[in-house]
């Protein structure tokens, strides 16, 4: 396929431990459902604060991924 056209989903991801970790768990998870996935763009971060502390971060992704041939 030389075309390439790119549906987007907007995905958020979460992880106790770090951003990376809450990227990585929003693509993986994806993994499972959607296909022909090619690029991931952060397009916000944000974080849960207990007593004074982050207690989790979650961050906003754009994915795109290819569309299956019609034929």
């Amino acid at each position: 396929m030389t075309d390439h056209t790119y549906k987007l989903v907007e995905l958020v991801g979460s992880s106790p431990n770090s951003i990376d970790d809450a990227i990585r768990n929003a693509i993986t998870r994806a993994g499972k459902t959607v296909r022909n996935m090619r690029w991931f763009e952060v397009v916000g971060t944000r974080g849960h604060i207990e007593d004074g502390k982050v207690a989790h971060f979650q961050v906003t992704l754009k994915v795109g991924f290819t569309l299956d041939d019609a034929g």
